[in-house]
């Protein structure tokens, strides 16, 4: 049985995950919490990985798996998937009269950008250049290559396209070199939104979006790089991460 804090942790890592693709940090772990310290945070977590319900992966950041779910909060994850509009892929095995729920509902929309890959329930998506964790490189705009992924890590709205990640600023957030992100197309983005930004029109990079006054903050996730301050007309959202894809 796990107490009431480290079930509402459990399930903050779990939204986190499904939002953005990658766990949040101890530091949003502690704020969502109202936690005073991080200690707390990595008692709650130990906790958790000592009953089975997460895993920590050695030697990468802020790399936390989720094993399995309380059954309440499967229940209550599971539940609302065969209605969401924004859900690619469902496919409810429950068994009415001999016709499984899928029958009864009208297929999700493809995804804009995306392609279909028959029997397997994924998407081919354009894997439209490289893009700077780091300092910005130059804009991207032509397609190097195409990725296969889940259908469950894209909506069913809005263009997606993917990127292969070139620098370690974003590594404290899960994203490393060589790492291809899946970015949903948008112009607007929340502040903690990690996001593809414009910057002056033609350099590009990944960073976490904040908003100071009249001010756009692009934030890394790595002490080693300063955060960057810019004007609101030097900065335009290009999109949101919406997944990550990772080969060993």
């Amino acid at each position: 049985m796990l107490t009431r804090k480290q079930l509402e942790l459990l399930e903050f890592i779990q939204k986190r995950v499904a939002r953005d693709g990658v766990p949040p940090s101890f530091d949003e772990m502690k704020e969502a919490l109202d936690l005073r310290s991080k200690s707390g945070i990595h008692r709650l977590v130990t906790a958790l990985e000592e009953r089975g319900f997460i895993r920590r992966l050695a030697h990468r950041a802020r790399a936390i798996e989720i094993v399995r779910l309380p059954e309440s909060m499967a229940r209550d994850a599971a539940a609302p998937a065969a209605f969401r509009e924004d859900q690619v892929g469902f496919a409810p095995r429950a068994l009415d009269g001999g016709r499984t729920a899928q029958d009864s509902f009208p297929p999700a929309p493809r995804p804009h950008g995306a392609v279909p890959l028959d029997g397997i329930g994924a998407f081919e998506l354009p894997i439209m250049g490289r893009i700077a964790a780091g300092v910005p490189i130059e804009a991207i705009s032509e397609v190097m290559s195409h990725v296969a992924v889940p259908g469950t890590m894209i909506g069913g709205r809005g263009q997606h396209y993917a990127l292969e990640v070139k620098g370690d600023s974003m590594i404290d957030a899960g994203i490393n070199d060589g790492d291809v992100v899946v970015i949903r197309e948008q112009q607007t983005a929340e502040n903690g939104d990690i996001i593809v930004a414009l910057v002056d029109g033609h350099e590009a990079t990944l960073k976490r979006y904040r908003r100071r006054g009249d001010m756009i903050a692009l934030e890394a996730a790595n002490s080693a790089y300063e955060t960057r301050l810019l004007r609101e007309d030097q900065v335009r959202v290009q999109g949101r991460l919406v997944g990550l894809i990772r080969s060993y």
